[in-house]
This record gives C-alpha cells, sequence and structure tokens, in this order.
C-alpha cells in the first residue's frame, strides 16, 4: 500500500523467530516490501509481499553496483541499487544506476543527512526511479518525506518488533492527505468576550495552509495562518489565530486535542485547501480574553460551528486557496472545512458509539 506516494519498506531481523512476528505485522500493516536474505526468502514470498533479496528468485533484486544493475537488466530482473552516499562521486554512481534501469535506489548516508538527499533528488528528478532512504527510527519518517518538499520516495526501516512496524504506518497514513470540501456559510454573528488560543508555530506557513479546528470533531474549519500582512499588522507566517480553547484541533496522528491542551514541543497537523498535510511543532500558545465571533457551516448533510477571535486577522479559506476575513465573512460564502463520519472521541481518539455534538 502506498500512503499518498508514499512507501514503507521493513527490513526483517536475521532470527527466525523475530522474522515471523515482524512479517506478520508486515502483512497485516501492508507495507510495501521486505527486505529479506536468503534463508527467510520463501517465507515473504509466501506471505505475498514484494521480497527483496540479493538472491536470484527475489521478486526484486538488490545490487550493490552499476554493474549489477546492467547484468539483472539483462537477466530480465528488476533491480534496486544499494549505495552509501559520502561523496559527489556517490551521487555521480546513483544517477548512473538509474539510466541504466534500476526502479530505485536504498540510499544511506553519513552524519550528514539532508544535504546529500536533497542533493541527490535535485539529480533524479524525471528519471522515474525512486528514492529510498534509510532510516533508525520512526522519528525519521516526517523529514525524510519533507526532503526538497518533494521528498523521498520511501523509508527502509530496519525493525525488530511488531510495534514498530503499526508506528511507523501511523505515521504515514498522518502526513497523507485529507479530505477537504467546500461548505457553505449558514450563519455569522457576533457572541461575546472569550479566551481564545494563538497557535504559534515552528514553522513558515505558506498561503492556503492552516490548521483544523472546530466545536465538533467531524466538522472542522481550514483556519488560515497569519502569513498574509496588512498595514497596521507585519505578516507572522508561523500562527495560527485558530480559536477558542474548547474546540478540538487535528493532530499528525488523527487524534484531535483541545486547543487548551497544546504547549510548547506538542505535534502539529498543518493542512492546505488541497487536503495535502505537513506537521509542524508548537513554539508557544497564547490564550487570551478577545470578542469571539460564531461561525456555522454546512456540507451536504453535515453542519458544524467553531468560535473564532472577530478581527481582521483570523480568516477561512476559500476554495481557491485564498484567505477570507472573518470580518468580511457572510452567510451563503464557501469555505474549505473536513467534514468526516460522525466518529465520537474518547481522549481525542475515534470510538465506536454514538455521540452528538452541537
Amino acid at each position: 500500500m502506498s500512503w499518498h506516494g508514499r512507501e514503507l519498506i521493513i527490513q526483517l531481523p536475521k532470527e527466525h523467530s523475530e522474522s515471523i512476528a515482524v512479517l506478520k505485522a508486515c502483512k497485516e500493516n501492508k507495507v510495501n516490501g521486505v527486505i529479506v536474505n536468503q534463508h527467510s526468502l520463501k517465507l515473504v514470498k509466501d506471505s505475498g509481499i514484494t521480497a527483496y533479496s540479493e538472491s536470484d528468485l527475489a521478486d526484486v533484486h538488490i545490487v550493490n553496483d552499476v554493474q549489477g544493475v546492467k547484468t539483472a537488466k539483462a537477466a530480465g530482473q528488476t533491480s534496486v541499487m544499494v549505495l552509501q552516499i559520502e561523496s559527489k562521486a556517490d551521487i555521480e554512481e546513483a544517477v548512473a544506476a538509474a539510466r541504466a534501469g534500476a526502479i530505485a535506489l536504498i540510499v544511506d548516508t553519513s552524519d550528514w543527512r539532508i544535504i546529500p538527499l536533497e542533493n541527490l533528488i535535485a539529480e533524479l528528478r524525471g528519471t522515474g526511479t525512486k528514492i529510498y532512504t534509510k532510516i533508525s527510527t520512526v522519528k525519521e519518517i516526517p523529514t525524510m518525506f519533507g526532503v526538497l518538499e518533494r521528498g523521498v520516495d520511501g523509508v527502509v526501516l530496519a525493525a525488530r518488533v511488531p510495534a514498530e512496524i503499526k508506528r511507523a504506518k501511523d505515521k504515514l497514513v498522518s502526513l497523507a492527505s485529507l479530505d477537504i470540501v467546500i461548505a457553505k456559510v449558514e450563519d455569522v454573528r457576533e457572541v461575546g468576550m472569550g479566551d481564545r488560543a494563538c497557535v504559534d508555530t515552528g514553522s513558515i506557513l505558506r498561503l492556503g495552509e492552516g490548521m483544523l479546528v472546530g466545536s465538533a470533531a467531524n466538522f472542522l474549519f481550514l483556519v488560515h495562518n497569519e502569513s498574509v500582512g496588512s498595514e497596521f499588522t507585519s505578516p507572522r507566517p508561523f500562527r495560527v489565530n485558530a480559536g477558542g480553547i474548547h474546540s478540538y484541533i487535528l493532530l499528525p496522528n488523527g487524534r484531535t486535542k483541545y486547543l487548551s491542551e497544546l504547549e510548547c514541543g506538542s505535534p502539529i497537523l498543518i493542512a492546505n485547501w488541497k487536503g495535502q498535510t505537513d506537521t509542524a511543532v508548537v513554539g508557544r500558545i497564547k490564550i487570551e480574553r478577545r470578542p469571539l465571533k460564531l461561525v456555522k457551516a454546512r456540507s451536504g448533510k453535515q453542519s458544524g460551528a467553531v468560535l473564532v477571535q472577530d478581527a481582521e486577522t483570523i480568516r477561512f479559506v476559500t476554495k481557491s486557496g485564498h484567505p477570507l476575513a472573518v470580518t468580511q465573512l457572510k452567510k451563503g460564502d464557501e469555505i474549505m472545512v473536513r467534514a468526516g463520519k460522525g466518529a465520537a472521541r474518547h481522549f481525542g481518539i475515534e470510538v465506536d458509539e454514538f455521540i452528538l455534538e452541537k
């Protein structure tokens, strides 16, 4: 399974007993492939998962140099090349492998992690050859898929326990696209004073990007960042004035939190009007008492509401990706929301029980 173009390949442990448990988790979590030694090759092939191995019987033949790519191609075999990126010469070898017919490169880097991958991604752009990079922990996944904004095509994780595979899959799911839909505004009105949360991140957000917040977990509004300045305010592209402290906010792992629960270091989900997502980290939460405005909207049979500060710098996102200030928002306007299934939430986790939020 590919999570919107992002692939997960697992390297099996050498110990047979460990590899059986890990392979079972690979199948349950629908990983893209498994790197395996010759002794466990039949086990992997019987499971139906794509087997990567140095054996000629593998689904994908692993080679270590350009000549190996050429030999595999002559024999009608699909091949990937494994290489260490430490110098410009290694980049040149990677390009040669791509031109020779390697469908992918499995790369490892030295202490310099990002710059070599940036160079490799730039060099291989347009060749059709995929780039898989080795990682040591699940925490590296968002970084690897964010290199040069395009990111690598997949990651290779040497997993020793099944739980690592589930964590890796959950991380990939969190980076996948969301269903962001158009909703029609039904009501906009002042509701008095209240406490709102301003979320300052450690990232520069772009036009059309924001956070998903709302009073109901199954109907979240895309609230735009403050990258657009005005005559009276400077741009603050790291900030989203997200709304009332009671509001749900969607996190990278698919769970929700109340805005009041966020703090410095909390991971946060960033989304745009197309549903493309990214992650950021909270640098600061500012909770202050401000005049609030109620916004209600509907998409199909679903409707929801959100409380936001009544100010020109608080903006929603239109279907063209442009910001629309709440001070200009009116009944009939169209804005972007995430309207999901009506699942209940228990400590931010979806649970299968009836709940009505309004």
